[in-house]
């Protein structure tokens, strides 16, 4: 049987799809910029000299590089209250999520970015009596920041996707408004056409750019 496409009752959801559209970019923006801070802290810590803190903070790394988003979403949300007794909201949940394991991917890329730079560097910083942060801000950031602008970006492009995953706890993203206007007009080829459509026109440009920083990185 032939499958009549008809995208026209979607005009009557603008205000659910563009509710969505803004908790996603929200999400998003928010994560990205939280995750790029605590990962930050977390890079800092894995290269510093103390023992139990580079211990402690590889552990972390590991448990959210290494375990499925979607689980991290439903303990967090569902165990952590259990555990400390804090109720939180789903949003805030999902929010507490993402930055972590953005976290710990952000923490990794500014890490691999530092200690990609030459040890000769750091040798001519000491030889000029700088000390150690004036050797990061002045000498090996600037260096290591170029580096790590691609793997970055495509850090960012997963943050996105991964908010596909938030409406496990109703967060009302992108994909839950979809799910809502499938449940209401039985039209879900339609609808999640639609989205995959929204994700595509905000994806593909970055996509683009990350390749060309990496292009021209390469040079």
């Amino acid at each position: 049987m032939q499958y009549h496409w008809d995208f026209s009752f979607l005009f009557q959801y603008r205000s659910l799809i563009w509710t969505g559209l803004l908790y996603t970019i929200g999400f998003t923006i928010g994560t990205a910029v939280s995750g790029l801070t605590v990962g930050c802290l977390v890079a800092l810590a894995r290269l510093s000299n103390y023992r139990v803190a580079s211990a402690v903070i590889t552990t972390f790394i590991e448990i959210f590089r290494c375990t499925p988003v979607l689980v991290q979403l439903v303990w967090i949300y569902y165990a952590l209250p259990m555990l400390t007794g804090i109720e939180l909201t789903p949003a805030v949940a999902a929010f507490i999520t993402l930055t972590l394991y953005g976290a710990s991917f952000y923490g990794e890329i500014i890490r691999g970015g530092i200690i990609s730079i030459d040890g000769g560097q750091w040798d001519a910083g000491r030889a000029l009596g700088m000390r150690k942060h004036q050797l990061m801000k002045r000498i090996i950031l600037p260096q290591a920041f170029r580096r790590m602008i691609p793997p970055l970006v495509n850090q960012t492009v997963l943050q996105l996707k991964n908010t596909s995953l938030l409406s496990v706890l109703a967060v009302p993203d992108l994909l839950y408004q979809g799910q809502l206007i499938t449940s209401a007009s039985y039209r879900p080829l339609e609808t999640y056409t639609m989205i995959a459509v929204i994700y595509f026109i905000i994806l593909f440009p970055l996509t683009r750019f990350a390749h060309r920083l990496e292009t021209n990185m390469n040079r």
